[in-house]
């Protein structure tokens, strides 16, 4: 389909018209020129009306100025042709990711594949990496909590951005405290207006929540009637030499209540299986649908017979151009 992207500037076609009809012309006297006295005007006058120099007439004069002014403000009009309409449907979750970022996530009870003992957050950075990067077509959101929790990145398809600001987190730059009610309740604010069966939550902290205004299971109840399925991942040791071990009970709870599924990552690897059964397990369903125009400009043709017509005019008026 044929188009002018601004149609309205088709108003200035006149505009050379009544600039000549009112603009007010100034004749001087032949009396009021100033008189030049040169010893050699006389040989002046006589070199030049000596040179016959060829002369455009009028109507093609005009005939070019014309069809410049035309080419000029039909190229200002940006004229375009529009492709038909392509419409998108893409498939994919929109995942909203919590990590907690509290003291306890300090805790150096993970052995990398390297067999180096790192701690809990590394864990976590180390497999969330892939997971994130692998994620095309999902829209990712990031939610870092502590004392309080906070919205590093809402919902996109940009899963690189995501990931770099994953891999900035710092333990202490939230608090050294754990909300995890408090993170839940904001990834529903964040997830409740997106398309049913693609609400997502991966929840990643050690269980213990003794900071915020929201309790854990309250916050899961407000989830379930926003149809919000919370994937709890257990992240830390069940006991053993270090105090801050990893608490299951109310995270196991807050999965069965809202539909979703309970993963203990007590080391790296059971940690990378947990979002490999993710994969398998989870139904894309339809999140977004997107249409695209394709233009193509055309404002390069009038353009040139503008400039083609402008050219003409002063070759013709070398040469001379005769009626």
């Amino acid at each position: 389909m044929f188009t002018f992207q601004w149609p309205w500037l088709a108003a200035l076609l006149p505009l050379p018209l009544l600039v000549w009809r009112f603009w007010p012309s100034q004749q001087l006297s032949v009396n009021n020129l100033p008189k030049l006295r040169l010893p050699t005007i006389k040989h002046v006058q006589q070199a030049f009306t000596q040179v016959d120099s060829p002369r455009i007439s009028q109507r093609w004069r005009w005939i070019f100025l014309i069809t410049c002014w035309i080419g000029l403000v039909i190229a200002l009009m940006y004229p375009q042709f529009l492709d038909k309409h392509i419409e998108v449907s893409q498939t994919g979750y929109d995942l909203m990711l919590a990590v907690d970022l509290s003291g306890s996530m300090e805790t150096p009870d993970f052995f990398a594949p390297n067999n180096q003992q790192i701690r809990r957050i590394d864990a976590v950075k180390l497999v969330l990496e892939p997971f994130i990067n692998n994620r095309v077509g999902d829209r990712i959101g990031l939610i870092l909590f502590a004392d309080q929790a906070y919205l590093q990145a809402p919902l996109t398809l940009d899963n690189v951005a995501v990931n770099g600001l994953l891999q900035k987190a710092l333990i202490g730059m939230a608090g050294r405290e754990t909300a995890v009610g408090d993170a839940i309740g904001l990834a529903v604010k964040k997830l409740r207006e997106r398309p049913e069966g693609s609400r997502i939550l991966i929840l990643l902290t050690d269980g213990d929540n003794n900071a915020g205004t929201l309790e854990p299971l309250k916050a899961a109840q407000l989830a379930k009637q926003y149809d919000i399925r919370i994937y709890t991942i257990g992240v830390g040791s069940k006991g053993g030499m270090f105090r801050q071990h990893l608490n299951e009970k109310p995270l196991q709870q807050i999965a069965k209540m809202t539909g979703g599924y309970y993963f203990p990552a007590t080391d790296f690897s059971a940690l990378a299986n947990v979002y490999e059964h993710i994969d398998k397990n989870l139904t894309k369903t339809e999140a977004e649908s997107r249409v695209y125009i394709q233009r193509t400009p055309l404002y390069q043709w009038p353009l040139g017979i503008a400039m083609l017509a402008l050219l003409m005019l002063q070759i013709l008026g070398l040469v001379g151009l005769k009626d």
